[in-house]
């Protein structure tokens, strides 16, 4: 085999010693600080680590101790090695172990010519792919390794993709009307500043909400309203509105699902933010039913995506 498949996303804690690690390597990405000055954005890091790992271990505590994207990645990889059985398949974390160098050297000693690089972000941001992408080059030159390389940079419009995110939504719903129901896809939000600086992602995830919408009425999923929110917000900056506790608190309707649009993988942001922390302030707002539908893990209509994403 000299073909392989990578695929990138940011990395989690794979237990309590790993959340300082995860959020030191986080906050000290140009991309996330964007702070011209490197000593600066070092300080900035290490006040923000500071304050945060505690409370950080004490949320991932609340999911287990570890962060459940590990053992979704770790699912998904052996999926897609079931689907490429003449490609190696890697996956490559931006702030957590497997980095990209040492996975780039053991593809290079394995002779490997061609690689397809799939991010795992439907959507294109400066924070996400831009981030990871650039990790992934600086390990090329440092490996001194040239492949012919396939980089897929967003894959939103993709119909497969699309079909699994109605999969999930339809798997939650159950048995239930879709028109008892708001549907809200909750994006990670990002400060407003960084869009303003040109970042796509925002106008990225409006076109795929907007699709979903018309694919969901193809379908005969009828919900009373569709909404797009943003969860995640860290520190005094403007971020990306609505917040989706301010969506919650607009609703007339209390039955909700909640599909985190953003994210490929359940991760801490879904099983804690989404399924614990948002969860009680639906409570405190009166909800009868909150639902939150998981993200496409190991659905087979993603696999599908990633096929047609791939050049065999």
């Amino acid at each position: 085999m000299n073909k392989a498949i990578i695929f990138l996303n940011m990395g989690a804690p794979r237990n309590l010693d790993e959340v300082e690690v995860f959020l030191h390597n986080m906050f000290n990405d140009k991309n996330i600080i964007t702070v011209k000055s490197n000593l600066l954005r070092s300080y900035i890091a290490h006040s923000i680590v500071k304050d945060r790992k505690e409370e950080a271990k004490s949320n991932y505590k609340k999911i287990g101790g570890f962060s459940p994207l590990v053992t979704n990645t770790d699912i998904f990889i052996e999926n897609a090695k079931k689907a490429f059985p003449n490609y190696h398949i890697i996956s490559i974390m931006r702030y957590t172990h497997p980095f990209a160098f040492e996975e780039l050297k053991w593809l290079q000693l394995k002779g490997v010519e061609d690689i397809t690089v799939i991010p795992l972000y439907a959507q294109y941001s400066t924070t996400t792919t831009k981030s990871s992408l650039e990790d992934l080059y600086d390990a090329l030159a440092k490996a001194n390794y040239a492949p012919n390389m396939h980089i897929i940079t967003r894959f939103y419009k993709n119909k497969s993709y699309n079909q699994a995110i109605i999969q999930q939504i339809e798997e939650t719903l159950k048995d239930d009307k879709a028109s008892d129901f708001d549907l809200i896809f909750s994006a990670h939000s990002l400060p407003q500043k960084i869009i303003d600086a040109g970042d796509p992602y925002q106008k990225e995830v409006i076109e795929n909400v907007n699709i979903l919408h018309d694919m969901l009425d193809e379908e005969g999923l009828n919900f009373k309203n569709i909404h797009l929110a943003y969860q995640s917000k860290v520190g005094p900056l403007k971020w990306l509105s609505p917040s989706l506790e301010d969506k919650l608190a607009e609703l007339r309707n209390k039955k909700v699902i909640i599909y985190p649009i953003s994210f490929i993988l359940d991760n801490s942001e879904t099983d804690f933010e989404l399924s614990i922390e948002y969860k009680e302030i639906a409570k405190e707002l009166g909800f009868k039913d909150y639902r939150v539908a998981k993200c496409l893990n190991n659905n087979q209509k993603f696999i599908e995506a990633v096929k047609s994403l791939v050049k065999c």
